[in-house]
Order: structure tokens, then C-alpha cells, then sequence
């Protein structure tokens, strides 16, 4: 069946007449024998039967046609279909109580089904949906508007600029690109949910990543998107610190300066006696053409913290390597005495970043550095006199300086001295 426009304007009213005359819930007491409504909204309403007689009038009105008003006909049908929905609601709650609005709603589509009235229960149907729909575009509507709230962010110099929402969205956008079940609406409404006027830069970048942690439990695949926003974190800390532009950098805008961070690493590095001078001399325009931005999309939220906690070169509380960055680098370390150490590197680098091997952390640690110490784990015998102990004592020490493990062999100091 096909609806005139005019039938669907008039029916725009069909389902809105149960609504009217609102009242908190709570405000007041409930009788026995008393009946309210609650809409969808929350609030509580008296339950009046007159609204189910208008709204089934008006739903026969968009069918037949507003002349059918005056048919004894129509008003009869009305009237008996008026009394067989409210007969069951009442059946449903014979001591009083509270209907929600849907509830009374089904009951009138089944009335109408039941007494053969099918084209008027269909034009309902039809309505209701429709309502529906616009009900979850105004929903989606009031939530992309939400965040428009005038905020500013005060950046590390001390400057207040106007929150920049458009990157924000972006970052949000980038994070949750190809994660089944994330929603970057989500994240972004709730970052921006969570910050305050004049909120300090390193703040707005820890709100993104606490936005994203708080979903894992919702749904896995937001681990990968925190990992991302951390990114986001490390970059812009990394960029700025070895003076490169734009620090803010997105991952799209990171994928063509990777190269340019590297070379700026490495030189960064050896000028703080942080990395071996060596590393300068290999061919670092094609080591760094090698690097691959997208294997940063491969961390979880806690390797990539793990790595932003413990493992990246830092100087003076600067991170000032990249995940890409500190892959090649250790790959350099671990290709320094290769006849073609370039192409070695670079295999080596091939193996770390896909997370097909992994190193382990005394590698991480120390390879490239000034102290390419790269054992895991160390024996040492310990002698039988009090000078060769408390010396144990002090290598240990030194030993796990460089993260080397430790074992100690006491089988030649005497049980009693």
C-alpha cells in the first residue's frame, strides 16, 4: 500500500498523543489501583485512556481520510478497539502500575492486527519506524554537536590556543581506521567530555589515551586504539624535541618524515653520547627509506607503553626515538661488524618490527649505545675469602647496571669460615 503524502503528514500525530502531559518519576505517590505511563525520556505520566482513543482515531484518519472524522462507523470501531487495549493493560497489571510508553503502543498494533484492521495497523507500523529513525538522527545529531563547547589548551610554552577539534576528530578517525567494533565518535566525545578550559597540552594527549583504555573492556580492539593515540603522544613529544616540523604530527603526516626523524635520531643520539658515532657513518637515506609507519598501527596499548616506559632512548625526560626509529636502531647495533651492514640492518630491522623475533631486553637496551652490552644473563663464581665476596657483591652490581642477569656460583666459599 502506498501512502499519500498527505496521509503521512496527518499521521504525525498518531503516536505522539500517548506523550503528552510529562511528571518526573517520583513526584507523587501511586495509589493502588492507579495507572501512569513512562516515556522515553525518563518522566512519568498519568495515564489518560482518552490518549489511546485519539491516537487510534488519527491513525483510521490517515488511512480513510480526515471526511471519515464524522462516520459513526469509525467512531464505533474506535471506541471498541479503544476498549480492548486498554481492557489489556489493565489485565497485565490489575492492582495499578506503570506502563512504558512502547508497551501501550504494541498493544495498539496488535488490536488493530487482531480485529482485521491490517491497512491502519500498517500505516502505524510504517509511522512508528520513521519515528524511530528520527528520533536516533536527532540522538546522533545532539552527540556530533556535543563537543562544540568553546575550550582552550595551554601549550608548553605557556601560550593558549583554541582547542583544534578538526585534529582531534582526525586523531580519533586515524586510531579506530580498520578496527572492527571501535567507534571514533565515541572516543572523541569522550575525550572532549573529560577536558577543561585552558587543560596543559601533555593532558589533552593523556585524555585521548585514558578515553580508549576505558573501552577495552567493552571491546578489545580499543587496546590497539590507545596504542595509536600513545603515538600520537610519543610523536609529537619526539618531534619536538629534535626541533622538526610539524610536531603535531598525525600518522598520515609521520608516514613521509619517518626518514627525516631517524637521520635527526641518530644524529640527536650521538651528539648526547646516547648512541655509538658509528651508527652516523652507515647510509642513513637508505636505512631510513626502509622504515615502515604502518607497523606502528601493530602495537597493543600495553607493548607500546611497556616500550614508551623502559625502552626508548630519552635525554633529559625527551623521548627521542620512534618505534620504527628504535627497531633500526638496535638493527644497526646488531649489523656493526657485517660486511654489508647496510642490508644486513635492514634484514634485521625486517625481523623486529614485524614482531616475527624479538630481541631480548638487554639487546633492546644496548644495542647502537655507547655500551653494546647484549648477554641476557651472566655466571659468576664467587671466592672464598671476604674480599672476593663483598667484590661479588659490587660486579652484580655493575652488571645489572646494563641489564645483564644474574647468577652466582657460592659452591667454593666454605660452609663455615
Amino acid at each position: 500500500m502506498t501512502l499519500a503524502t498527505s496521509d503521512v503528514t496527518t499521521s504525525a500525530h498518531i503516536s505522539t498523543t500517548l506523550e503528552d502531559s510529562t511528571l518526573p518519576i517520583g513526584m507523587g505517590v501511586r495509589t493502588p489501583g492507579e495507572f501512569r505511563v513512562t516515556r522515553r525520556n525518563g518522566k512519568a505520566t498519568t495515564f489518560d485512556p482518552s490518549k489511546i482513543t485519539v491516537a487510534i482515531t488519527k491513525a483510521f484518519l490517515a488511512v480513510e481520510g480526515g471526511t471519515a472524522a464524522a462516520s459513526p462507523r469509525i467512531h464505533e470501531t474506535v471506541a471498541e478497539l479503544s476498549e480492548s487495549v486498554i481492557a489489556s493493560l489493565k489485565r497485565r497489571a490489575p492492582g495499578g502500575g506503570t506502563f512504558y510508553i512502547e508497551d501501550i503502543q504494541d498493544q495498539v498494533e496488535l488490536a488493530l492486527m487482531r480485529e482485521g484492521h491490517h491497512k491502519v495497523a500498517r500505516a502505524y507500523v510504517l509511522y512508528r519506524e520513521a519515528r524511530a529513525r528520527e528520533r536516533e538522527e536527532q540522538a546522533a545529531s545532539s552527540e556530533e554537536a556535543a563537543p562544540a563547547r568553546s575550550l582552550s589548551v595551554t601549550m608548553l610554552d605557556g601560550r593558549r590556543e583554541e582547542l583544534n577539534t578538526a585534529r582531534l576528530r582526525t586523531l580519533c578517525d586515524e586510531a579506530c581506521a580498520g578496527l572492527e567494533g571501535t567507534d571514533a565518535l565515541t572516543v572523541f566525545n569522550e575525550t572532549v567530555r573529560n577536558l577543561y578550559d585552558g587543560v596543559a597540552e601533555k593532558e589533552l594527549s593523556a585524555s585521548l589515551v585514558m578515553s580508549a583504555r576505558t573501552l577495552i573492556e567493552t571491546e578489545p580492539n580499543y587496546t590497539y586504539v590507545a596504542a595509536r593515540l600513545l603515538m600520537d603522544q610519543l610523536r609529537t613529544e619526539t618531534l619536538s624535541y629534535l626541533k622538526l616540523s610539524p610536531n603535531h604530527a598525525t600518522q598520515a603526516e609521520i608516514s613521509t618524515r619517518y626518514s627525516e626523524a631517524f637521520r635527526a635520531c641518530i644524529l640527536k643520539g650521538v651528539e648526547c653520547e646516547l648512541i655509538d658515532p658509528t651508527l652516523r657513518s652507515y647510509d642513513l637515506a637508505r636505512l631510513g627509506a626502509a622504515l615502515d609507519a604502518n607497523r606502528d598501527l601493530q602495537f597493543t596499548y600495553l607493548g607500546l607503553q611497556t616500550l614508551y616506559d623502559r625502552y626508548f632512548i630519552h635525554h633529559k625526560g625527551n623521548r627521542i626515538e620512534l618505534p620504527q626509529v628504535f627497531f633500526m636502531r638496535v638493527a644497526m647495533g646488531l649489523a656493526i661488524n657485517e660486511i654489508d651492514r647496510e642490508t644486513r640492518a635492514i634484514e634485521f630491522y625486517q625481523l623486529l618490527s614485524s614482531f616475527d623475533f624479538m630481541s631480548s631486553t638487554p639487546t633492546l637496551f644496548n644495542s647502537g649505545t655507547l655500551r653494546p652490552q647484549l648477554s641476557s644473563c651472566y655466571l659468576t663464581t664467587v671466592p672464598d675469602d671476604l674480599d672476593g665476596i663483598f667484590s661479588a657483591i659490587k660486579y652484580n652490581a655493575m652488571l645489572s647496571k646494563f641489564a645483564g642477569g644474574l647468577g652466582n656460583d657460592w659452591s667454593r666459599v666454605r660452609a663455615m669460615g
